[in-house]
C-alpha cells in the first residue's frame, strides 16, 4: 500500500510539471499563474501545493526530471563505436527529436534566469552537470584513442554548450528551422575543436 501510495504521488508530480510546462509554453513563466497550472493540471490550489509552494520549485521539478533523463543518456552512452558517431546520434536527438515545447520550454527558463536568481541557479547547476558529464565522456574518448590526447576538451565543451543553446533558440523563433541540415557542419565543427593542439599550432605556423 505504502508502495502503492509513492508511485501515485510521483505520478500526481510528473502530470503538474507536465501541465506547468504546457502553461509556460502557452504564456511564459512570468505571466503563468499558480492558478493557471491549477486548472491545467485540474486540481485545486491547496492539493497543488502539497506538491509545490512556488513556480520556481516547479521549475526545480522540471530541471530534475529533465537532468535525471540527461544523467542516464550518459550513463548508457556506448564509445564501443567510437566518439563521433556518438555525438552525432545525441545531436540528432536533442537538436531534431526534443518536441518543440520542450525546446520553447528551454528557452522560456533561460529567458527568465536573467531576472530569477533561482531560477538563475536552476540553470546553471544544470549547465554544470552537463558540462562535466561532456567533459567525462571526451576525456574516456581520448584515452581510447577516439581524440587527440591534447585536445582542448574543456574549450570544445563550452563552444558546443554554446552551440547547442543557438540551436534551441533558432527552433524557437524559426518554424522554418531545419536543424537536421545543420548535424554534418556541427558534426564538422566538434571533429576540428577535438583536433590535436599540436596539430592545430603547426597549421597556424604554415598559414
Amino acid at each position: 500500500m505504502a508502495r502503492a501510495n509513492v508511485q501515485r504521488q510521483s505520478d500526481r508530480r510528473d502530470e503538474i510539471l507536465a501541465a506547468a510546462q504546457r502553461c509556460f509554453v502557452r504564456s511564459g513563466f512570468h505571466k503563468t499563474s499558480m492558478h493557471e497550472i491549477c486548472v491545467e493540471a485540474g486540481m485545486s490550489p491547496g492539493n497543488l501545493y502539497r506538491y509545490f509552494p512556488s513556480k520556481e520549485a516547479i521549475i526545480a521539478g522540471i530541471a530534475e526530471r529533465d537532468r535525471a533523463e540527461v544523467a542516464q543518456e550518459f550513463a548508457q552512452a556506448d564509445l564501443s563505436h567510437g566518439l563521433f558517431p556518438l555525438l552525432e546520434g545525441m545531436a540528432h536527438h536533442h537538436f531534431t527529436e526534443r518536441s518543440i515545447e520542450q525546446v520553447k520550454l528551454c528557452t522560456e527558463v533561460m529567458s527568465e534566469a536573467r531576472r530569477d536568481p533561482e531560477i538563475a541557479r536552476i540553470s546553471a547547476a544544470f549547465d554544470a552537470d552537463v558540462r562535466k558529464w561532456l567533459v567525462d565522456l571526451f576525456r574516456a574518448a581520448a584515452e581510447r584513442g577516439d581524440i587527440a590526447k591534447d585536445a582542448d576538451i574543456e574549450g570544445a565543451v563550452d563552444m558546443l554548450i554554446i552551440i547547442a543553446d543557438g540551436v534551441w533558440w533558432r527552433r524557437a523563433l524559426d518554424p522554418h528551422f531545419k536543424a537536421d541540415a545543420l548535424i554534418p557542419v556541427f558534426m564538422d565543427i566538434t571533429r576540428h575543436m577535438l583536433r590535436s593542439r599540436a596539430a592545430g599550432a603547426g597549421q597556424e605556423r604554415t598559414s
